[in-house]
């Protein structure tokens, strides 16, 4: 098993661009960057691998298609390399703990060592925690389950940026077949599996 933390940075959680963009409350990015760290906490204390996945929009990374979108919806980029806005909120890895960058591409998957570090660990379920939960988290949800990983969501350690939680939520549990707790849980993270 691996605790899999998605872009908890503070362009997408924590300071004006956060705030500027997430059309619900600043208070609930607070309490998923809080519930993440508490859920880093208790799986470095269960011995669980945690492994940090980062984005970089630096328009050098970014595809024709990306750099289109982004024009002709007037965003600008974000988490740029080096910047405050790309930092971690509320959690640093610890030595020896993976840290996977993903340059301008919502699936860690597409970030080189993400793979080979979870076959490494030989981790069979990943529990994701981060942001957004209808955009990064689903893509990188979705290419591990058709990799053969089983899936755990912490509901409270995620939010959606475009959809309601309970719709992206209910889509994962049934097209993934995603198993839902929440972090203050670690023992229901992994349920008994029989395959």
């Amino acid at each position: 098993m691996a605790l899999v933390v998605v872009d908890l940075q503070n362009d997408f959680c924590a300071g004006p661009v956060a705030a500027a963009r997430y059309p619900g409350s600043p208070e609930r990015l607070r309490e998923v960057a809080a519930g993440t760290a508490r859920a880093v906490e208790l799986a470095r204390e269960r011995g669980v691998d945690v492994a940090f996945v980062r984005f970089t929009g630096d328009p050098e990374h970014q595809g024709r298609s990306w750099r289109r979108r982004d024009r002709l919806l007037g965003k600008r980029p974000k988490c740029l390399e080096g910047s405050a806005g790309a930092e971690f909120t509320g959690v640093a890895p610890q030595p020896g703990e993976g840290v996977f960058t993903k340059r301008a591409c919502f699936d860690a998957f597409l970030s080189p060592g993400f793979e080979d570090h979870l076959v490494r660990t030989g981790a069979d379920r990943l529990v994701f925690a981060g942001l957004f939960t209808d955009v990064c988290v689903d893509s990188t949800a979705r290419t591990a389950f058709q990799k053969g990983f089983h899936i755990t969501v912490l509901t409270d350690c995620t939010a959606a940026l475009h959809f309601a939680d309970a719709d992206i939520l209910r889509f994962m549990a049934r097209v993934y077949g995603a198993h839902l707790t929440t972090h203050d849980r670690p023992d229901d993270w992994a349920p008994g599996e029989d395959a």
